[in-house]
C-alpha cells in the first residue's frame, strides 16, 4: 500500500512538472522576464556579495602568483620613464633625418641640445644648451636652428656650452650671397638682426637675397643658410658702401631646442 503511494506521489509530482513547464513555455516573454528581474531584485544582496568574493579571490589570487603589488608598480613606473624617453628620442630622429640624409652630411656627427637659457638684447646675444665636452663639443663649432646657421659655440664646459648667436654684436662670420663671389663678413647688430660689412654698392644685391655662411674647413664643409636680406642702401657715412641689414632664417627666439654640427669626431671617422 505504501509502495502504491509513493508510485502515484511520484506521477502526480512528473505531472506538476510537465503542466509548469509547458505554462513556463507558452507563457509570453514580457511575464517571464517580469519573473527573471523580480527574482534578481530579490536576490540582489546575495548575489552581488558572492560575485564580489569571487572577483576579489581571482585578483588576490593572481596578483600574488605572478608579481608582487610593489614589484608591479615599479615594473609600471619603468615601462612609463621608458615609453617617455623613447618618445623624446623619436623625435631627436625626426629632427636630425633631413639633415644626416644628405650626402654632404656623411660622417658628420650631430648632437641635438635644449636651450638652457636666452640673452638677447642690443648688448649681447647668446643661448646656453645643455650639452658640453662630454658630448664632443667645442668652440667654433657651428649652431643650427631650424636647419640654418644661428650662432658658435663661443664656451663651453663639461656639460653645458655657450653659443653666440649671428646677433650678437660681438659675432662675425664669413658669408656670401646670391651669385656674388666676394669674401663678406657678418655682424651682429642686437635686436635679432645682423649686418654685412664693407660691402661696395658695385655688387648687386637685393631685399630678399639668401645669405649663407661660407664653408670652414673642420667646421663646416657645405655653405649653410644664416638669413635673408632685408634692406639694402647706400650707407649714409659712406655712399659707396651698401648698408646691409639680414633678417636671421628662424626666429631664434622662439627655439627650444638646437643641433651642433660636429665635423671629423671619433664617432663619424668610425663611420
Amino acid at each position: 500500500m505504501t509502495n502504491k503511494q509513493n508510485r502515484v506521489s511520484e506521477r502526480m509530482l512528473l505531472t506538476w512538472f510537465v503542466l509548469a513547464g509547458l505554462i513556463l513555455f507558452f507563457t509570453p516573454q514580457s511575464l517571464t522576464n517580469k519573473f527573471h528581474f523580480a527574482f534578481v531584485r530579490l536576490f540582489r544582496g546575495p548575489l552581488s556579495m558572492s560575485r564580489n568574493f569571487t572577483l576579489s579571490a581571482q585578483t588576490h589570487r593572481s596578483l600574488t602568483d605572478v608579481v608582487s603589488q610593489n614589484r608591479y608598480m615599479r615594473l609600471r613606473n619603468h615601462l612609463a620613464n621608458t615609453t617617455q624617453w623613447l618618445q623624446q628620442e623619436r623625435q631627436k630622429v625626426e629632427k636630425l633625418s633631413g639633415l644626416r640624409d644628405r650626402a654632404a652630411w656623411k660622417g658628420v656627427n650631430f648632437v641635438l641640445a635644449d636651450v638652457i637659457t636666452a640673452s638677447m638684447d642690443e648688448s649681447r646675444s647668446e643661448l646656453i644648451i645643455n650639452r658640453g665636452e662630454t658630448d664632443g663639443l667645442d668652440k667654433g663649432q657651428f649652431v643650427l636652428g631650424n636647419h640654418s646657421v644661428i650662432g658658435t659655440i663661443s664656451d663651453v664646459g663639461p656639460r653645458i656650452a655657450q653659443v653666440k648667436l649671428i646677433t650678437d654684436p660681438t659675432s662675425e662670420i664669413a658669408v656670401k650671397t646670391g651669385e656674388l663671389n666676394v669674401g663678406m663678413v657678418l655682424q651682429g647688430n642686437g635686436n635679432n638682426s645682423a649686418k654685412v660689412k664693407l660691402l661696395p654698392i658695385k655688387h648687386k644685391i637685393r631685399i630678399g637675397d639668401i645669405v649663407c655662411a661660407r664653408k670652414k674647413p673642420g667646421f663646416l664643409d657645405i655653405p649653410m643658410i644664416v638669413g635673408t636680406v632685408a634692406q639694402c642702401r647706400r650707407d649714409d657715412e659712406n655712399p659707396l658702401l651698401w648698408d646691409v641689414k639680414v633678417e636671421p632664417a628662424c626666429d631664434i627666439e622662439k627655439l627650444t631646442d638646437v643641433t651642433v654640427i660636429i665635423m671629423n669626431s671619433q664617432e663619424s671617422l668610425r663611420m
